[in-house]
């Protein structure tokens, strides 16, 4: 797995990792159940701190992209199921708080389209 680290671009460190691994376990590069290098391997082979690769790793964990197994290692999760499940579970998360802000169902839909709208690609 080539990982490259741009360390003059103003995104950190972790989240071009973060980004990258994301990316290809998407794109099926990187196949459900594919070993990742442990933190220190991919911490020394990118030149960075320990630390550094632990918080991609655990973003990547919190949003279901890999599972964690112990001795087995980080692996890549089958991220179809998870990832809309984990969708599913903040839409809710969103929509009772927006209940309980008052919201109407207009200005709720508003505000999830323009938090969208800031963070996907238009289609």
């Amino acid at each position: 797995m080539q990982l490259s680290v741009d360390p003059a671009a103003a995104t950190p460190p972790y989240e071009q990792i973060r980004a990258q691994i994301a990316d290809r376990a998407r794109s099926g590069e990187l196949p459900t159940g594919l070993r990742l290098p442990t933190v220190r391997a991919l911490a020394e082979e990118l030149g960075l701190a320990a630390g550094t690769v632990a918080r991609a790793y655990k973003e990547l964990e919190a949003d279901g992209v890999v599972e964690t197994h112990g001795r087995r290692g980080t692996l890549i999760a089958a991220t179809g199921d998870t990832a809309h499940r984990l969708a599913a579970a903040a839409a809710a998360e969103f929509a009772e708080r927006a209940a309980r802000l008052g919201l109407t169902r207009a200005e709720a839909l508003a505000a999830v389209d323009g938090a969208l709208r800031a963070v996907l690609p238009q289609a």
